[in-house]
């Protein structure tokens, strides 16, 4: 009977673990023909596609699932289209918060995203009520465990970075969007192991939120996110007096308390 139960819960988590692969691996593959689409399909002429490349092949997504998706957004036919569009809103505590989503229908996806921020206490706003709190730039994250963190720091800076910030984990980097290949490449051409790189919108200032609201505003963006079309930037918070993108949720810079 044990052996059964044991089985059973085996099953049952490999389920689960196949249910997320799948829908990681649509989520990037939109990313891929939005970006294709918007610039071409070259991703060495393409930074914006090479960035999402670089993430199918870091979660193991097969080469013939990539070329597929950039093959369907330039050759045109009758696949589905998909935009981005940018939703802006607050979150549990006043958070401010981006969503980047793509999508082939506007109205179906807004009604989606206004229901979770209902859900969880968050409200959807207008374009340009929270953008302003927000700027673009480069992120490049890399283990603390892969090196001694100041060392990490000064081969970053040395590449060409704009701040490090090496007390989270991971330490983050950041670049001016248009630097953040070449900080990359700098820093793996200096045996620095790159754990991601990407274009993020940062935000500029940080709040304070007590538990009951991290824990709200961490579901609000996992919420978002597991919905498979959005990508979702907060205000960094934490609960006390800590700050920092944090572990909690690495696309809102939200940290557990």
């Amino acid at each position: 009977m044990s052996g059964h139960s044991k089985w059973s819960t085996i099953k049952r988590q490999k389920g689960v673990n196949d249910s997320k692969r799948s829908a990681m691996f649509t989520k990037v593959a939109r990313e891929i023909a939005v970006a294709a689409r918007a610039g071409g399909g070259d991703p060495d002429a393409n930074y914006r596609l090479r960035l999402a490349v670089d993430k199918a092949r870091s979660i193991n997504m097969p080469a013939d699932n990539i070329r597929r998706a950039i093959d369907k957004a330039t050759g045109g036919g009758d696949e589905v289209q998909y935009e981005e569009i940018v939703y802006e809103g607050y979150g549990p505590g006043g958070v401010a918060v981006l969503v980047e989503a793509q999508t082939d229908n506007r109205n179906r996806t807004a009604a989606e995203v206004r229901s979770i921020f209902a859900k969880t206490g968050g409200q959807l706003a207008g374009s340009g009520a929270v953008a302003w709190q927000f700027e673009a730039r480069g992120l490049i994250t890399v283990s603390r465990g892969s090196g001694d963190p100041d060392e990490v720091a000064l081969a970053a800076i040395d590449a060409g970075a704009a701040d490090v910030d090496t007390e989270v984990d991971p330490i983050e980097i950041f670049t001016d969007p248009s630097e953040l290949f070449g900080v990359r490449k700098a820093l793996e051409a200096a045996g620095v192991a790159v754990d991601d790189a990407e274009s993020a919108m940062i935000a500029k200032q940080t709040v304070t939120l007590d538990a009951d609201h991290v824990r709200k505003a961490l579901r609000l963006v996992d919420l978002l996110e597991l919905s498979g079309r959005c990508r979702t930037e907060a205000d960094r918070c934490a609960s006390g007096t800590g700050r920092g993108r944090g572990s909690g949720c690495r696309g809102s810079g939200i940290r557990n308390p």
